[in-house]
């Protein structure tokens, strides 16, 4: 249900003290709108507060521009949630959190790009058949994630995944390997099966899915692990390579490219090597941080950049989609959202990708999404 956009007022000063440090709002005041109802941002913020319950009040959830403790981030969103009670009237609202937070822009990142994603829904079986033949796989027994801890330059954690070959740790199998050459068949790691091979592609993008059975039955399915390799955008390959013009491209225009092409399908697939294993989960789709997403509101970003959990403000545009899903425009939109997700293709403080929802209507404003724009989280600010 929507309840109505909210306009709020609210004046930045950059005399200030900025709680985790970057740069406040370039101008003197900035005009906050959100565009979606309260209720959605009051459960965003609760799922946050599931995750920080769970953490150690002095653990770093984030680290730049300055290390940030999980209670500074849980103490931002419950401010924020009881200032809620004044959703309906503005003018105090924007007073209240005037006086309360900092509008903290990304050190360096003066100029945001928003994406989108989405959870699918893919028709798939439990077994292998004649239809479904194209296998999801759960995480391999065989694959290791390993960290490495580098202290020069400075102090830097790395997450690799691989596998033993004898005695030597190997990359794991790249994309190719397991969908054409075969390397997981038969070992017992499929959970599921579909019927399209481009679906597969696209759930592996998305990192979660529902899966249709032909009882009626539904299955969430969430992402568990990658086989490490780096990640390549199909997009980009195919512009690059001269297949496509680069005006236009979206999920849907790469969808229809692969179907209409299917002799050329495998070749490019494979070029993105990053692969995918999934798990069961009763519902979904969960982040990063293991809670349950919320339309409109879950941001990934990296989180290296910003604190995982923290809420913000995002202001952009969103494509406009008809009935047929067919692209007729853009509007300006602005709202609270929550940091609450993240993933392969979202690097560095200028990206983030807004989560759409589930099924095709979410799915085409999903994959039509590509809009610069500006990103701030709220902070409290720190007594003097």
């Amino acid at each position: 249900m929507r309840f109505g956009c909210v306009s709020l007022l609210l004046v930045l000063f950059a005399a200030s003290p900025l709680a985790w440090g970057g740069q406040a709002g370039r101008a003197d005041s900035i005009t906050l709108r959100d565009d979606l109802d309260r209720e959605s941002l009051r459960q965003a913020i609760q799922r946050s507060l599931e995750f920080f319950a769970k953490v150690p009040p002095h653990q770093i959830v984030g680290e730049r521009p300055r290390k940030v403790a999980a209670q500074e981030v849980r103490e931002s969103l419950l401010a924020l949630l009881k200032l809620l009670d004044l959703w309906n009237r503005p003018e105090q609202l924007a007073q209240a959190i005037r006086s309360r937070f900092e509008l903290v822009e990304s050190a360096g990142a003066p100029e945001v790009v928003f994406t989108g994603y989405y959870q699918p829904v893919l028709a798939a079986s439990l077994t292998e058949t004649e239809e479904f033949r194209y296998p999801i796989y759960g995480k391999p027994q065989d694959l290791i994630d390993a960290t490495v801890v580098t202290l020069r330059p400075e102090a830097l954690k790395e997450r690799f995944a691989g596998r033993l070959e004898e005695d030597r740790f190997v990359p794991y199998f790249s994309r190719e390997e397991i969908d054409r050459l075969g390397r997981l068949k038969g070992k017992g790691y499929e959970i599921a099966w579909v019927g399209n091979p481009a679906e597969l592609f696209f759930l592996h993008v998305q990192g979660s899915g529902i899966l249709q059975l032909a009882d009626g039955g539904r299955l969430h399915l969430n992402y568990a692990a990658t086989n490490g390799r780096p990640y390549t955008s199909i997009g980009k390959v195919l512009i690059d390579s001269g297949r496509i013009p680069p005006e236009g491209v979206s999920m849907q225009r790469l969808h229809r490219y692969l179907k209409e092409r299917p002799e050329e399908r495998d070749e490019i697939l494979a070029r993105n090597e990053r692969y995918v294993f999934f798990r069961f989960v009763e519902r979904g789709p969960l982040g990063s941080i293991e809670v349950r997403l919320t339309a409109g509101r879950s941001l990934a970003t990296d989180p290296a950049h910003f604190p995982k959990g923290a809420p913000g403000f995002m202001v952009s545009r969103r494509p406009l989609i008809d009935g047929a899903g067919n692209f007729t425009g853009w509007q300006p939109f602005s709202r609270f959202i929550v940091n609450q997700d993240t993933g392969a293709a979202i690097r560095g403080p200028q990206r983030a990708d807004l989560y759409f929802g589930s099924g095709d209507q979410a799915g085409w404003g999903a994959g039509f999404m590509k809009s610069a724009g500006k990103l701030y989280f709220l902070a409290l600010k720190k007594k003097r």
